[in-house]
């Protein structure tokens, strides 16, 4: 009897375990938010062993505004201000990520040429959940894509479209690659990115960056539909200072191009 006990209790255990992985897929996670990188706040809260627990796929920064990041199928990834690509540690950290485990809802191959205007036209006829976050995953072949990174900041830290003022920029021609990003709608300003935020990542992995300007040849889509939203506010007196009240969606803008 006792045994059967224990047996059971093991497979409670496990089915829970189960049940739990399957529902963290559903769930895109937040580190911090963009209103929050728009005033500075870019120590990091978060390291990346921790944020793997969440998410496969995902953008953000990292400690100290220093470079892009982009996790692609489990593995990050580093774009810093001279535009190679690192490899960065479990114990590196971010001030703000967004994560979640790939799962496509909705998927097409798709012909260019698109320019980024007709990219996101095109996405939006993909999936027609205008009013939930969408993870997008692109792979395929680009004929050119303009990208930027930031070198890494210095306390006191300056705001971010300050930073991004003077954004060092990169061009590819005639590469194959993956853009990695989300939609955001456009109540959730503030926490994230209003509207469409892609990185890019080539595949041989020696470069990319924050998606400025793309013209795309043939590409595979996939969009992932996430319905369930878990944000990690910072712990930091720096965070808590910070004046968030105020509505940031023409910095947002300014800073993302």
């Amino acid at each position: 009897m006792r045994s059967r006990t224990l047996w059971g209790l093991l497979l409670l255990a496990v089915l829970v375990s189960g049940c739990a992985a399957q529902a963290e897929r559903d769930v895109l996670y937040q580190a911090s938010t963009i209103n929050a990188l728009l005033e500075g706040v870019y120590d990091g809260t978060i390291t990346l062993g921790e944020l793997q627990k969440h998410g496969d796929f995902g953008i953000g920064t990292f400690d100290g505004l220093d470079g892009e990041m982009i996790l692609l199928d489990g593995c990050f990834y580093q774009v810093r201000g001279d535009g190679k690509v690192y490899r960065p540690g479990p114990g590196a950290t971010t001030p703000l990520a967004t994560v979640a485990f790939f799962v496509a809802d909705h998927a097409l191959a798709a012909d260019g040429p698109f320019d980024l205007s007709d990219l996101e036209s095109l996405l939006d006829r993909t999936t027609p959940e205008r009013n939930v976050p969408v993870a997008i995953r692109i792979t395929g072949t680009f004929k050119r894509v303009k990208t930027r990174s930031v070198p890494k900041q210095e306390k006191p830290y300056p705001r971010l479209i300050d930073v991004t003022a003077k954004q060092p920029t990169f061009e590819f021609h005639d590469v194959k690659g993956t853009l990695v990003g989300f939609r955001f709608p456009a109540y959730m300003k503030g926490i994230g990115v209003p509207g469409y935020h892609l990185h890019f990542l080539t595949a041989d992995r020696s470069g990319g960056g924050h998606v400025l300007e793309i013209e795309t040849e043939a590409m595979r889509i996939e969009m992932d539909v996430k319905r369930e939203v878990f944000i990690a506010l910072p712990r930091t007196e720096m965070f808590n200072r910070a004046d968030l009240s105020k509505d940031k969606e023409a910095e947002v803008r300014k800073a993302e191009q």
